[in-house]
């Protein structure tokens, strides 16, 4: 992967950003997904935060390297700390567990003008940020499922709006944890995901019921129930 080449999961970010954004990614790296977004022409200007020192250089040489430094900052700092009120247009946080990204907006709330769009690649745990989003009052319009050198990842994109209008004629429980979009589609990668986890989450209740531990039953009924869950979203 380099400035000229991203991921498969990056290029599909990529893809949301609207034509002449200024871009703030956050948790950039080498900062491929800014250096990208401007020499494709996508983003007008980029900010690049990185709370971490070695990544932070990464992305201050690769942004000098690539003779952008007119088009993209790179900042130092813990999540959106790094951004003004309202200055990005669109924020991409990708390659992150869902928990620290909801995180990460949270704390960071303060910077939104209202007016961005939200482009968010969770590695696991993407029912967090759908959940904040709602309580928020952000509006999930799109969501896209992939698969790249065996890991599945999910790219969800939210502009601020209805929050509920996604889960409209859905069970919101299951198009929480499964996602509105993603449930309708269901495609192939979509449904290795879910069959993946159906797996794991009866192994994990056939241990339970094995070791007779009482204290362990509030887990045992807990799967049980996102098993139901998503079992029932599967024969649709």
């Amino acid at each position: 992967m380099n400035v000229d080449k991203l991921s498969k999961r990056l290029e599909r970010v990529s893809t949301y950003i609207p034509g002449g954004a200024i871009l703030a990614d956050i948790g950039s790296d080498h900062a491929y997904l800014p250096c990208y977004a401007i020499k494709e022409g996508i983003a007008s200007q980029a900010i690049a935060g990185e709370v971490v020192e070695g990544p932070f250089q990464s992305a201050v040489a690769q942004v000098k390297e690539s003779g952008l430094e007119k088009q993209i900052a790179v900042r130092k700092g813990n999540g959106l700390e790094v951004l003004t009120v309202g200055e990005a247009s669109a924020i991409t946080i990708c390659g992150m567990g869902g928990s620290l990204i909801t995180r990460i907006l949270d704390e960071g709330k303060e910077k939104f003008s209202g007016k961005e769009r939200l482009i968010l690649q969770p590695n696991i745990g993407s029912q967090f940020i759908r959940e904040w989003l709602m309580h928020e009052g952000w509006e999930l319009i799109a969501e896209e499922i992939l698969e790249e050198d065996g890991k599945i990842y999910e790219i969800l994109v939210a502009e601020k709006g209805e929050p509920k209008k996604p889960y409209n004629n859905q069970n919101t429980e299951a198009a929480l944890l499964m996602g509105p979009y993603l449930l309708k589609g269901q495609n192939d990668v979509f449904k290795k995901k879910w069959n993946q986890e159906l797996t794991h989450w009866r192994r994990i209740i056939k241990q339970v019921e094995a070791s007779g531990n009482e204290r362990s039953m509030e887990k045992k009924e807990e799967l049980s129930r996102l098993v139901e869950i998503v079992e029932e979203a599967l024969e649709r």
